[in-house]
């Protein structure tokens, strides 16, 4: 899709540390960074079915992915393993192929993956788009630095 950058693995698990910190709430889980290769979200949610049997799970997606699902992997195995929501910003609508997964309706924030490589692309300041950390390592490791301006939506 346009947009999507090829940043290596290493990075993006970096980056993800990065962003979780030392908030206790959150864990950056690396079983999809260890697997190697391709990982499906069945996959992954079959792990954690594993590990935490009678728990509650939910797989939160963005809207932008969320209209891709029928077409995931196993998306029928995905949906028995785990609630579906579907991430969307305010006074967006869902397209009718989402449904029936329940929509989690956030403010409009207008931060997303492309605005950010874009920034970096021009040159540009990303400190108030992405968590501090984040922002370091994508500056210290020069990512983004040569972005299609095209690309993207």
């Amino acid at each position: 899709k346009g947009g999507v950058t090829n940043t290596p693995v290493v990075h993006r698990w970096a980056m993800l540390r990065a962003a979780v910190g030392e908030d206790a709430r959150l864990v950056a889980d690396d079983r999809e960074v260890r697997r190697g290769g391709v990982s499906y979200t069945v996959e992954t949610l079959e792990d954690f079915r594993r590990e935490f049997p009678s728990d509650w799970l939910c797989l939160l997606v963005g809207a932008d992915t969320a209209v891709d699902f029928p077409c995931w992997r196993d998306y029928d195995r995905i949906r028995e393993l785990a609630a579906v929501r579907v991430l969307t910003r305010a006074g967006r609508e869902m397209p009718p192929e989402v449904a029936p997964a329940e929509v989690v309706r956030v403010p409009d924030v207008p931060v997303s993956a492309t605005a950010v490589r874009r920034r970096v692309g021009r040159g540009e300041a990303i400190d108030q788009m992405v968590p501090p950390p984040v922002a370091e390592y994508i500056h210290r490791h020069g990512l983004y630095r040569a972005v299609d301006e095209g690309a993207g939506c």
